[in-house]
């Protein structure tokens, strides 16, 4: 971890946050979800819960999989994280996210997002594997950073959640003239939103600025200097 300062805090928030979140849904009470189920529709918690439960999986393996010291010591461990990664979470929980996508509570503005972001993680997970498969580490790398940032949004979703709450919760009686389903749909749209695309602009900019430190390399080798250009190298 001392070559990646951020692997330790990032350690830690993982941890805290799924010390906090996850108790509630492991009770297997209904009454203590965030989210409520639709009226008949009671197939909707358990989903829920192994929706929570397989991206669990997927952040804690996500955490292992893109930590530097465990990749270059023990390959074959990296390898068969991966595995539990993609078909122990990131798999199940995104087909699973399409189903709580959908019965959203938060209204149509929130729905895409979710179905959106659901596809995308799938999505990138996806070109993960394929360009693995093909040898093309370089390529698979960005991808996997890509679905790490979607795999990590759900903290950042509480985060813009409760400072959306926080901004807009004294504009009840004015802005949203007391429908507090108003509220709620105004604040589960831009929490699903930000949530995710932040961190994926987070991503990108990353990668881009690796790679265009990589062109200036090439163009000019006597400036070249041992700076990683990405999460993985």
């Amino acid at each position: 971890m001392l070559r990646r300062p951020w692997m330790a805090p990032l350690a830690l928030v993982v941890l805290v946050f799924l010390a906090v979140s996850l108790p509630g849904y492991l009770s297997f009470d209904p009454a203590r979800s965030r989210l409520p189920s639709p009226p008949g529709f009671p197939e909707y918690y358990p989903i829920l819960v192994a929706h929570i439960v397989f991206g669990a999986i997927a952040m804690v393996t996500c955490c292992l999989q893109i930590w530097p010291w465990l990749r270059s010591r023990n390959l074959a461990l990296h390898r068969r994280l991966g595995r539990v990664y993609v078909f122990a979470g990131v798999l199940p929980a995104g087909v699973l996210g399409f189903v709580v996508g959908v019965n959203t509570p938060f209204g149509p503005v929130a729905l895409v997002s979710h179905v959106l972001l659901s596809a995308l993680w799938l999505g990138t997970t996806a070109m993960g594997i394929i360009t693995a498969r093909k040898r093309r580490m370089a390529e698979h790398r960005r991808w996997m950073i890509r679905s790490f940032a979607l795999t990590m949004s759900i903290i950042t979703n509480r985060l813009w959640s409760a400072l959306a709450a926080t901004v807009l919760e004294p504009q009840l009686a004015t802005t949203f003239g007391g429908s507090e389903i108003a509220l709620m749909h105004a604040i589960g749209s831009l929490s699903a939103w930000l949530g995710w695309t932040i961190p994926l602009l987070i991503a990108q900019w990353w990668l881009d600025r690796g790679l265009q430190r990589r062109k200036r390399v090439d163009l000019h080798p006597e400036r070249r200097v041992d700076q990683p250009a990405d999460l993985h190298q």
